[in-house]
């Protein structure tokens, strides 16, 4: 009997702040626990701002048992701390009062198809003060606990880390052959570098800042990877909202919801190539602990809770309502239904009300997006 390859997986670990960052960790280790996968041995591993950080501890072998013990402030000897406490208060300090990037306003102005209000907003925001070094000793000293040198980029898995460039706008790849060649600590820092909060980051007389100003995963650059599912985490995106009172939560679930549309076209991208796409993000219940600020340390534990506990009822769900596999005759796989969506993560076509929802996507010609966001870029996963 023809023993079966395994497919090639990916990860994918979009923005969300610090907040957001919690809410992932709760979701993969519910994902581990109930499904029994080992998310550290993807083929590849995108990470976007917030979702930078988990990527490259994961890349560097810090599994996600030790992320979730960090959380719950519980270390054992030589365990990285994630502590955020370094990068400073919950607000941001005041900036300097000098326009952010000038270049890329003018670039936005003379292509304003290309550029979304996020973008544009990046441009006109003063320049931040705030200091991200504290993400970058993080991943420094993950890299010396596994022996690498800073110049070394972890592999495998294959590591990916999204930034923008402040001046020009473009999207770029951290890790991949044609991207500039920076340090892992520095492609993190630039990848969760906000705009009007953080300064940006200097490398080769470029700048760069947080990746999830273009995109809140950018999920679309793996339609080109040749991988046969992929796993998105996306704690800026929901289908299913809540309804706050607040002014700033208000804000915040507006631009989640643009965000949402713009990760639904994106994996309408990928699906359209053969890729089976996975999504998960936060419900009702996570958002009404999260509140409008994703950077609000003091919420930091019951976000890490209240998404490990809707996650794995989410898919405990899922995997109840999920068609029973036929019996396979000699020779031929076991194939399971594909297409249930349950709880607390979002799902192309899909608008469940309540809960955290998970959504299993099959493939080409599913519902859902209006028209790809423009152009996608390839990856090389030997790269």
């Amino acid at each position: 009997m023809t023993r079966r390859r395994a497919a090639r997986s990916g990860l994918v670990l979009g923005a969300g702040g610090v907040l957001g960052s919690a809410w992932m960790i709760g979701a993969m280790r519910a994902v581990e626990t109930e499904t029994g996968r080992d998310l550290g041995n993807s083929d590849l591993v995108v990470g976007t701002s917030a979702g930078s950080v988990v990527a490259a501890l994961l890349s560097l072998g810090i599994g996600i048992d030790v992320m979730a013990n960090s959380e719950r402030g519980l270390y054992e000897a030589g365990d990285p701390v994630l502590d955020y406490r370094d990068l400073g208060a919950s607000l941001p300090p005041r900036p300097r009062m000098r326009m952010g990037s000038p270049r890329l306003l003018t670039a936005s102005a003379l292509h304003p198809r290309h550029a979304s209000p996020m973008v544009t907003l990046a441009a006109i925001l003063p320049q931040g003060r705030g200091k991200i070094s504290a993400v970058g000793d993080l991943v420094s000293a993950a890299m010396d606990r596994k022996g690498l040198d800073l110049a070394d980029w972890p592999t495998p898995p294959a590591l990916r880390v999204v930034a923008m460039n402040f001046d020009t706008g473009h999207r770029v790849l951290f890790g991949s052959p044609d991207a500039p060649r920076v340090t892992l600590p520095e492609a993190v820092m630039a990848s969760c570098a906000i705009p009007g909060w953080y300064a940006p980051i200097e490398s080769s007389g470029q700048r760069f800042v947080d990746g999830g100003t273009r995109s809140p995963t950018s999920v679309d650059l793996l339609a080109d990877a040749g991988l046969e599912e992929v796993l998105v985490l996306a704690p800026a995106c929901s289908l299913a909202s809540d309804r706050p009172r607040g002014a700033v939560a208000m804000v915040e679930r507006q631009v989640r919801r643009a965000a949402t549309r713009r990760l639904l076209r994106e994996v309408e991208l990928v699906e359209a190539a053969g890729t089976r796409v996975t999504v998960l993000s936060p419900g009702p219940e996570d958002l009404a602990v999260m509140g409008g600020n994703l950077m609000d340390l003091t919420r930091r534990a019951e976000v890490f809770e209240t998404s490990l506990r809707t996650t794995r009822a989410a898919l405990r769900a899922s995997a109840r309502s999920r068609p029973r596999p036929r019996p396979a005759r000699a020779g031929q796989g076991v194939t399971t239904g594909a297409g249930t969506t349950t709880g607390s993560t979002a799902t192309t076509g899909a608008r469940p009300a309540t809960g955290t929802e998970t959504g299993t996507h099959g493939g080409p010609g599913a519902e859902g997006g209006a028209g790809p966001p423009g152009g996608r870029l390839g990856l090389d996963l030997a790269g």
